[in-house]
């Protein structure tokens, strides 16, 4: 993925800086959004850019759209492109359903769903320009399990309605060389666990293993990949 930048929300620790790094072994450069941990990310551009990258800091809120619109606009001016667009921002709440206040769906919702079609639809514009590019969510494993989610409703409900964005957006975009896929992650190792008893290490993944499916959606390998739900949940579930 020679000439390629990459932009990826959420990036500063955790998954999306396993994402981040991951990308920079293929694309040109990696743009690496921030939105309270600046000195995070600024190490991860540095770490970047000493692998002979590419890369600069951007703080956005992308609950809001004109601040998700800017973020796209100064990743665009800075690189002159967006090839690869990874919407990783998500907030997590854990919370009896019964329990919630309007302000927790409103974060959840825009952090995971909102936030992710801000970017999506900013980014699009030079993709179509170009008639390349990949745009990959992440997601969660159980997104496609319509259940009962007594603690996480707003997460399991954000995270289905990013599954129906993706599918909706491959197919509209199929013809301008643009795929998009979600990548949806299990128990990932060092990531936020729900107790579970007699947990294996089979059952667990690592940020690496998220970041690897990731790049594989990103590449020109995965052309015709598009509007997949990628588990990566080791035999959590099955």
């Amino acid at each position: 993925m020679s000439l390629r930048i990459a932009l990826v929300t959420g990036a500063g620790r955790g998954m999306g800086r396993a994402i981040a790094l991951r990308l920079a072994e293929d694309v040109s450069g990696v743009a690496v959004h921030y939105f309270s941990r600046r000195d995070e990310a600024q190490e991860l551009a540095a770490a970047i850019r000493e692998k002979g990258k590419l890369s600069a800091v951007f703080r956005a809120d992308l609950t809001k759209k004109a601040q998700a619109a800017g973020l796209v606009k100064k990743v665009e001016e800075r690189f002159a492109r967006i090839d690869v667009l990874v919407n990783n921002v998500g907030p997590f709440l854990v919370k009896p359903w019964d329990q919630l206040e309007v302000a927790d769906w409103e974060r959840v919702l825009r952090g995971n769903l909102l936030g992710s079609y801000f970017c999506l639809k900013a980014a699009l514009p030079g993709m179509r320009k170009r008639k390349w590019g990949r745009v990959v969510n992440i997601g969660y494993s159980r997104a496609e399990h319509l259940g009962a989610f007594p603690t996480i409703a707003p997460y399991a409900v954000a995270k289905t309605g990013l599954l129906t964005l993706t599918r909706t957006a491959a197919a509209s975009e199929v013809g301008n060389g643009i795929t998009v896929n979600m990548v949806s992650p299990g128990l990932i190792r060092g990531g936020a666990l729900p107790q579970v008893r007699n947990l294996s290490e089979s059952q667990l993944g690592t940020f690496e293993d998220v970041a690897e499916a990731v790049a594989f959606c990103a590449s020109d390998k995965a052309a015709a990949v598009t509007g997949t739900n990628i588990l990566v949940a080791g035999t959590w579930k099955m």
